[in-house]
């Protein structure tokens, strides 16, 4: 069966940049990232998920951050100069960028939102992030997504 290809994976091929697809069993809902690790058979700490946050200024920021771990809101609110940040609501997740919740992707946003990879991103061998819809998953370098998203990377978790 071949496998379909996500806007995703279409940028990245654009970008030359190379990457490994991945798929695991759904139902309605999107697993939590840590079973998405789990029937992937990955290593949580190099399987990362995508947050959206609002800051006081209503500005939309993008974390993306281990899936066994949670955002720290302070550190989060530091690392992008605001005063406070909050997650946004997930019925606001697809009009902000384009993806669902279990598929939200730091590639191909529906605009160029500012992104903050977690630090440990600079010293794991490989990086998994969603394809853009929730079943599939993409794994590449670290420094090849930031560089391709046009990331920072600071310590977001608690």
């Amino acid at each position: 069966m071949a496998q379909t290809k996500t806007n995703v994976m279409r940028i990245l091929e654009q970008n030359k940049i190379t990457y490994t697809a991945h798929t695991y069993p759904h139902g309605k809902e999107a697993p939590d990232g840590v079973s998405v690790a789990n029937l992937l058979n990955q290593n949580p700490d190099y399987v990362f998920k995508t947050l959206v946050a609002r800051g006081k200024s209503s500005e939309i920021y993008v974390f993306v951050i281990p899936v066994a771990k949670e955002l720290d809101l302070k550190k989060a609110a530091k690392a992008v100069s605001e005063k406070s940040i909050e997650l946004t609501a997930v019925k606001e997740l697809l009009s902000l960028t384009g993806y669902v919740r279990g598929g939200c992707s730091p590639v191909g946003l529906k605009k160029p939102y500012k992104i903050t990879i977690h630090e440990t991103a600079n010293n794991i061998p490989t990086i998994i992030v969603s394809a853009g819809k929730i079943g599939m998953q993409i794994e590449l370098n670290p420094s090849d997504l930031i560089k391709l998203v046009n990331a920072q990377t600071y310590d977001l978790i608690s």
